[in-house]
């Protein structure tokens, strides 16, 4: 059962923790809101589900409920201890808990052997979920994604172009992953409360996922750090040519080397592995 405002409030005070904004600790307390993300997520027995930030359990305890083998990473020492000591003595062989940096491991340590398919079903700390995805969009890649997220960052993930929220990491999500419907979260479902809007994010990966080579991915960052400028200009010393070939197909899409970074399209970035 997911626990209730109550029950995380007891649970938290028999453990002697406080709540750690810095970690971006907001527990989940609406049983709707863990059933949703389960069932965004497909997750069927026997499946691999990586999740980031477990915490009390309760969106854990859910998956495992579903049939599911988990790979958790957590960061506190002291949510990571009451996991060992509850729900992975209760699962024996389908919890693997490792007590670490979630960036540093962003699939938790999942076994070679277990990510050609596998999923992630994950409430987000909203800290680290920028540089999170960047890391999971190196590979493997999931076949899913169900993620708790703050809605700005959320809409960064999706954002069309010509929006002030497009940007690299629309770019790298959108050329790996397709946007399903997602499910708006108030912050009452969650304790403490959060002062920013959530909301789960669906993912599904591509049939053919576009990852992008980390040299483009950084002259992508560099150009939408200036993204106000022309991209002619931002490219001028940055490309062999000066980004001639590559700006001369921007026509295709009624662009030019006066376009700004944030006016073009996916496809059009993806060329610049060509």
């Amino acid at each position: 059962m997911p626990l209730t405002l109550t029950g995380t409030r007891e649970l938290l005070a028999r453990l002697g923790h406080s709540p750690k904004r810095f970690l971006g600790q907001n527990y989940l307390i609406d049983g709707n809101i863990v059933r949703k993300s389960v069932e965004l997520g497909a997750v069927a027995p026997g499946e691999a589900v990586v999740e980031v930030g477990p915490g009390l359990g309760t969106l854990t305890s859910a998956l495992l409920a579903a049939g599911a083998t988990v790979w958790a990473v957590e960061k506190d020492a002291t949510m990571a201890a009451h996991l060992r000591a509850t729900l992975a003595t209760e699962h024996p062989g389908r919890l693997h808990l490792i007590e670490e940096d979630a960036v540093a491991h962003p699939i938790a340590d999942l076994p070679a052997e277990r990510t050609a398919a596998f999923k992630i079903v994950a409430n987000l700390p909203y800290a680290i979920s920028t540089p999170w995805m960047d890391a999971v969009l190196g590979g493997p890649l999931p076949q899913r994604m169900v993620l708790m997220l703050q809605q700005e960052a959320a809409q960064r993930y999706v954002a069309e172009p010509g929006t002030k929220q497009f940007g690299a990491i629309s770019i790298f999500v959108q050329s790996a992953f397709l946007a399903e419907r997602g499910h708006k979260v108030p912050a009452s479902c969650f304790y403490p409360a959060p002062e920013v809007e959530s909301c789960l994010l669906n993912l599904v990966r591509r049939p053919e996922p576009f990852v992008f080579d980390p040299a483009v991915k950084r002259l992508i960052r560099e150009c939408f750090q200036q993204r106000r400028k022309q991209i002619g200009a931002l490219l001028r010393h940055k490309l062999p040519d000066g980004g001639g070939a590559w700006i001369a197909g921007l026509a295709a899409v009624g662009l030019d080397a006066r376009a700004r970074p944030e006016e073009i399209p996916v496809a059009q970035w993806q060329r610049l592995h060509a």
